[in-house]
Parts: C-alpha cells; structure tokens; sequence
C-alpha cells in the first residue's frame, strides 16, 4: 500500500510538471513578431480587429524580424478545409524572410474558395524546409486543423489573462474596497474566477493575491474538458484527472487554458522528426501586429524547431451573446463616467475584435445621433463619451442601443434605458402622511416620475439644522429617505433631494408629529406567558401589569405602517385560560400608567410525540447506526402524535432544521399524515424527497393551525447522509486496508475500536472512492459529519490481496531534499496520513 501511495505521488508530480514545463501555460518567451492586415471588399483592418477570415479575403503579413539574423527563416502560410480533406499544393505559400521584397513588402495571400482553416509556420531554412512542412500537413490535416484552432484560442484566452493581470496592478492597493469592488467587476467582464479568500487578507496584500497562479484564473467558455480527453488517454488521462486536486494545476476547477496548451503540445509533439520539432506559438494581437510568445526555447540544432502560428479561422463570423447586467435598470445620462454595464463577452474587453462602437439613441427632437463608447473591463462596461453626450439635448427619457463591429461585422449589442436629469414632482408615499414621529429615527418614501438620477438627499430641520439622513432607491420611481428624529420637536422639516448635473436641489416639505403613546391591544394565547401589544410609540413603554402579573419587553420593537408592535414576556408560571377576562395596565417609561384591553386567544395548537421509527425500502445496509435519533437521508421516518383533545384535519406538521434552512409541511390527506383517531396522527416524512441531497442536522417539528397559528418546536430526530460501503481490500500482513465505496466524504474519522484509536481523519474535499483505514478486527467503527457524536459500526465483506512487496515502485527523493517544482518534489496528496503507531 506504501509503494502504491508514493507512485501515485510520483504520478502527481509529473503531472504538474507536464502542465507548466512542458506543454505549460507560461508562454513567457517572447518569439519574433509578424505584421497582418486584412483587405475584404475594399475595407482593410489590421488583424487584431479581425474576428474571422471569409474566402477572398486579401491577407498581408509581413515578418519583422532582425535585418542581420543569426537563422534563416521560411515563412510558409497554409490553408486548410477540414481534418479529412487534405490541401492541395497551391494552397501552401512559401516566402523567404531574408529576400529584400518580403522584409520590405510583405507577403500577400488570398484565402481561396473552400478555406477552413489558416496557419503560418516559421521553419528555419534547410533546403527542404517547404516540402517537409507541406508533407506533415497535407500527411495528417486533421492534426493541424485541431492545432490551429486550440493556437487561436489560447492566443485568446491568453489575453483575457493578461487583460486582467494588467488591470490588477493598476488598481489602488490602499483602499480595501476598491480593490474588492474593481475586481469583481474585472471579473465578470473577462469571465474570470477568482480567489475570494484574497479579500480577507490585509489590504497591502490583497492585489498580490489576486494575480498569483494566473494559470487556474481563466474560466471555461464553452470548451469543455474532453478536448484533452480525446488525445490523451491511459496514464496521462488518469494524470489530468488528479490535477483538480492539486492548488499548482488549477485550485481543484479546471483551466481551459492550462487544457488547450495541453492539448497543442500533445498534438504537435506527435510530428517531432529528426528535422523538425514544432513549437506552438502564441499570437497576442494589438493593431496589425502579432507578437508571439513562446513557452519553450527555439532549438536551431536538429530536430530544428518549426514556429506553429494559429490565425482566425475562415467562417462566419461568431457574434458575441452580450448582455446588459440589469436590463430593468435605468441609468442617469449625466453620470460620470456613464458606464453601460454589459456581461457575457470577455473577448469584447480583451481583444480588439469588437471596435467603433457607439450608444445610438434619439435626441429630444427625434433625431437618431451616435455617441462613442468604449468597452473597459475595469469598469465593467461601455464607457460612453461624456463630452459627446453632453452635447447632445436628449429627451427626459431615452432607449439606447449599442452598436458596432465584431472584425467586419456589424454588431447591435443590448439596449439601456437613459433618464436626464430635471426638477421632479416629488409625492409622500400615502402610507407615509403621519409616518414622521419625533423623538426617534423614521423611515419615509418619496415617489416621483423618475429616481435613476438621484445623487444625494439631505434634511433640514425648521431651523435650518441638518439632520444625518441617509437614502437609497427602493424600486423604479421611489426613493427612501431614514430621518433622525430623536432630538427633534414637532414641526416640520424639508428634504432637499440632489440630482446629478442640476445646481438646484428638489425641496420636500414635510411635518413631523409627536404621537402620545396609543394603546390598542394586548393578545396572548391561552397557556402562553407572552403576547404582543399593539399601538403606538411603544419606544416609551416600560412595564405592564396583567393580573398583578409583570410583563417586561422581550426582542425588538417593529413597525408596520402607522401601527407598533411589541413582545412582553411574563413569569413561566402565568398561564391565563381563552376568554379570560384580564386587567391590564401599561407603565410608560416617564411613570404614567395607561389601560389597555387584552383578551386571551385560543391556545395554540400543541401534540405530543409519542414514539418514532425509521424504515427503508431499499436493500439492509451494511451501516448500523450508533443512536436511535440518527434518520439515515435514504429512510424514512415515521413519528405518532397525540393532541391534547383533538386533531383537527387542517392542521399541519411542519418540519424543519434548528436554523429553518430548509423545511416542508405534512398535511392530511397528502400522505404526510393519516388520523389513526380523533386525537392521534400518524406522520410519515421522506427527507430525500421533502429536503434533496444536501440536508442534515437536528430535525425539529412542530404543529400549525389551520389560521397560520404556530406551536411551540420538539425535537425529532438528527438527519444523517450516509456513504455507500461496499468492501475492505486488505494485503496480507498490512496495517492499513483499502476502504472501498462511495460519497466516502461524508465520513470523518474511521477507526478499529469504538474509542477510534488511531482513527484516519477524513480531509474536506476528500474525491475518491476509496480510503486507507486501519485493518479492523471484524467491526468498522466511524463517525459520520453529519452527527460527529456518535460512533457507528460496519461490517463489510473483506477481500484479501496477496503481498505486493516485490513489485514496490522507485521511490521519489524526500520532500526536505527537493526544491519545488524539480524532479523528486512530491506534489501533495488528497489521501488522508495513516495512523502513527
């Protein structure tokens, strides 16, 4: 068992090195540069505009290279039509970089009838340089096709990465909030993942969080894992398959960058020959210029190292599915910056495909006029030109559409809804005529045609005082405003409410009222030693007396509308019987005594558990558990219930956990409870079906009425999940055995004895099916997460394997004696440490 846990350490290692040696992600050698245009129906954009290549497009690249090179290289530009359907020999064109005309001219190609697919190789020059290019494509197209477009994008998602590192540094490092708040904007633009941990950091080093191990931050975009898949196989799958463990190879969510370069190594690698290897290489795009990045260095001895360039490929064009954030959402015109906030095209922000963009939108005389906007990842959006905009008189309110090109097409993206700022006709909400009391802080609403362009709101008192107000938007067309009225008298006071780009502020007047504390009524139920009163000003209220009882206020006061309400809680040993006539006597807190009316209700709805069961229809598990409280989630329980006189049958049984994440209500007639009389009830409760996969934890239950009138909560059982154990695989004369079964992460520890001596801690994040445990005598002892507890028994079939002590695998060098990231360095494994005896 040792000698197989170091292997599969072994097999981890190589695995990290694979990814960031040699297939890595690092790209981080700069390679040559090429110059590209692209001529299409008498328009010519530079390639780092250009989205895609149709037939007939006039290509011109131009390599710009050292005027007195140590190497001689061919340029060759290939075109490809599908994995099955070889080239034919005209559509290979070879330039020699040295030759005056093409250092100083270029080469022009035009990407003929039938195209597909586009690749430039470098290939140093051997005489035989152009045919043995135009073999290995022609020989294996389908290879190539793959290559070309796994080259292009990863080219691509290499600049959403780069896009983001860049942006990261930039942002200010001293303000915690803006470091939170812009990248997470940088990350829903270039639909990026990152490390939230890096926000509980201590602000100086949060940005250098959010910009190391680069390679795990790009997200998948529709490629899916099983492009490596289908190259790779055997060893090298069962490698990438324990990569998601490992925080070097992707933090556990794979990288569809770290996958594409793994995929173009593995493809290109298979054309290594004694004359020729073939690097990829990397185009990252600005205006006409392809710089290339390399992740290994250029051999000019033989095999001699052949540059493998993807361009965009040849179809129409893809068109970004481009939303706005919050379609619903009104945005102000005079906003600075007015950003339109869009989400669903990273490559709109980290490339130079989409470009001329404008917000179309009328003007107030009906005209159509076009105001420049730019995609900015840091923003989150499209930056319309203030300037532009501010010249433009647009109506009160205003659709715009953002349109533009994607390469040489044109691209009408998401439509914004614009209001301009101007004097509104601001109204109290009705509910709100008397809501301003004094003497305490007080929440009021005010409605108007439009709120998008509030900017701040401000009260003043009937002297002039300001007040410490604070505001926020609520909904379309209305706005609250919290007031602080403690030391206020009653009178009035005027809201002025600011709006982005107007010199004047809105004026509200309102009144403000000091309300005499109004008594309306206390309500208790019948056996309860607490009830609510209602009325008003409650803040004042102190004590009551109900029966020469003292009832004291318990929790918070709340506020509905013009109405308080408030908790009193009296003595355990008050219990007051339905329509029992009460005296009650409320003490304010300044001394004076008021009367109230109370009434006793009747009592809330109460059942008695009389005895419970758990039952299963599927096969006997091989799991006991270890208390009778534990409700396996695959189980069912039922549970009988007795009411002290009768079970009416609209009443319900709710069930739920201690904290009410999640819960379901039992009714008669539903199948959750059948009357086994007047007063008794059988309830029955599938938690797999009530609840899903992911409950667990103390289950209570209690009653409710057929009115909504909730009783008091019972404990009834501790819902467990419980992992399928199929079998122990144990070699002859090992301390260890191999646990064998599934959703082995719901246990915590296994151990030989109930005492769990030596017990094997199961990790968090614990994947696999099987676990090294300690080689029981007969009985499996565990506890489970979900109840840690308790202690429960298993006892499984045992397969016993011979020794396997002459087939023991190398061992790799001691973790103290290897440096990170060399050979011998042991990558960190998900098993959990076997007991020391």
């Amino acid at each position: 068992m040792r000698a197989s846990g170091l292997l599969w350490c072994l097999l981890l290692f190589l695995t990290v090195r694979l990814v960031h040696a040699d297939g890595g992600p690092a790209f981080d050698l700069d390679g040559p540069r090429l110059q590209a245009k692209v001529t299409r129906a008498g328009k010519t954009l530079p390639i780092g505009t250009v989205a895609n290549l149709a037939a007939g497009d006039r290509l011109w690249i131009h390599p710009v290279l050292p005027e007195k090179e140590g190497a001689r290289y061919v340029l060759v530009v290939a075109f490809l039509r599908g994995s099955v359907n070889p080239p034919p020999d005209n559509w290979f064109t070879k330039a020699e970089t040295w030759n005056k005309k093409i250092r100083e001219e270029g080469l022009y190609v035009t990407v003929p009838d039938g195209a597909q697919q586009v690749l430039v190789f470098l290939a140093p020059e051997t005489g035989g340089d152009f045919s043995t290019v135009r073999n290995a494509v022609k020989g294996r197209p389908g290879a190539f096709v793959r290559a070309s477009q796994d080259l292009h994008q990863a080219s691509l998602d290499r600049a959403r990465l780069d896009t983001y590192l860049a942006a990261v540094k930039t942002v200010d490092s001293s303000d915690a909030k803006v470091i939170q708040d812009q990248t997470k904007l940088l990350a829903r633009s270039l639909n990026i993942k990152v490390d939230q941990q890096c926000f509980d950091k201590p602000t100086e080093q949060q940005a250098p969080c959010l910009v190391q191990n680069p390679d795990s931050l790009v997200l998948d975009n529709g490629r899916s894992a099983s492009v490596v898949q289908q190259v790779t196989g055997g060893a090298a799958g069962d490698m990438l398959a324990q990569m998601s463990y490992t925080q070097q190879a992707g933090n556990g969510y794979y990288s569809v960058y770290v996958g594409t370069v793994l995929d173009m190594a593995k493809i290109l690698d298979s054309f290594h020959t004694a004359e020729y290897q073939y690097l990829p290489a990397l185009a990252m795009a600005k205006g006409d210029t392809l710089a290339l990045k390399l992740n290994n260095p250029p051999s000019f001895h033989k095999p001699q190292s052949v540059l493998v360039v993807g361009l965009p490929a040849v179809q129409p064009a893809d068109l970004p599915v481009m939303h706005a954030v919050d379609a619903k959402n009104t945005l102000c015109a005079q906003t600075m910056p007015l950003v339109l906030p869009v989400v669903g095209a990273p490559y709109v922000f980290s490339s130079g495909y989409a470009h001329d963009f404008v917000l179309r939108v009328q003007s107030k005389a009906g005209q159509s006029v076009d105001i420049p906007a730019n995609p900015d990842a840091m923003q989150g959006g499209f930056v319309v030109d203030a300037q532009a905009l501010a010249a433009q008189k647009l109506a009160g309110s205003a659709t715009g559409t953002l349109h533009g090109y994607w390469g040489f097409d044109s691209f009408a993206g998401p439509s914004f809804h614009l209001a301009s700022a101007h004097p509104e006709q601001w109204t109290l909400a009705s509910a709100d005529q008397h809501a301003l009391i004094v003497g305490r802080k007080d929440t009021v609403h005010l409605d108007a045609a439009e709120v998008a362009c509030v900017d701040g709101v401000t009260a003043k008192d009937a002297e002039g005082k300001t007040l410490d107000a604070t505001w926020k938007a609520v909904k379309p067309g209305e706005i609250q405003v919290d007031v602080p009225l403690d030391a206020e008298q009653a009178g009035s006071v005027n809201l002025l409410v600011k709006q982005v780009g107007l010199e004047k502020p809105d004026q509200v007047p309102l009144h403000t009222y000091s309300e005499a504390g109004r008594l309306d009524s206390f309500k208790v139920y019948a056996g309860d030693h607490q009830g609510v009163l209602k009325g008003t000003r409650l803040d004042e209220v102190a004590t009551m007396s109900v029966n020469n009882d003292v009832f004291s206020p318990a929790g918070t006061l709340t506020h509905t509308g013009s109405e308080d309400s408030l908790l009193l809680t009296g003595p355990e040993s008050t219990s007051f019987h339905q329509d029992e006539k009460l005296a009650a006597k409320v003490t304010l807190k300044d001394g004076r005594v008021m009367d109230v009316d109370a009434t006793v209700q009747a009592a809330r709805p109460s059942v008695k558990l009389l005895n419970k069961s758990v039952h299963s229809d599927g096969p006997a598990s091989l799991v006991q558990l270890g208390s009778q409280d534990e409700l396996p989630d695959r189980a069912k329980l039922t549970f009988f219930v007795q009411a002290p006189a009768s079970f009416p049958r609209d009443q319900k049984i709710e069930v739920a956990s201690q904290d009410n994440g999640f819960s379901t209500v039992l009714r008669v007639g539903e199948g959750g409870i059948v009357l086994q009389d007047s007063k008794t009830a059988l309830v029955t409760l599938d938690p797999a079906k009530a609840f899903g996969g992911s409950a667990f934890g103390p289950l209570r239950f209690r009653p409710i009425s057929g009115d909504g009138v909730q009783g008091d909560w019972q404990p009834l059982a501790t819902l467990v999940r419980v992992p399928q154990l199929k079998e122990l695989k144990c070699t002859e004369g090992a301390p260890l055995c191999t646990l064998v079964g599934t959703d082995l992460f719901l246990l915590q520890q296994v151990g030989m004895d109930a005492q769990l001596t030596n017990a094997v801690t199961v990790p968090e994040g614990f994947g696999d099916n099987s676990l090294n445990v300690p080689r029981p005598n007969g009985t499996l002892y565990f506890k489970l997460r979900d109840d840690p507890g308790v202690v429960n028994t298993a006892v499984l079939p045992v397969t016993n394997e011979p020794s396997q002590s002459a087939a023991v695998a190398p061992l790799p060098a001691r973790q103290s004696d290897a440096k990170p990231n060399q050979p011998g360095a042991a990558a960190p494994s998900t098993q959990p440490t076997p007991p020391q005896n």
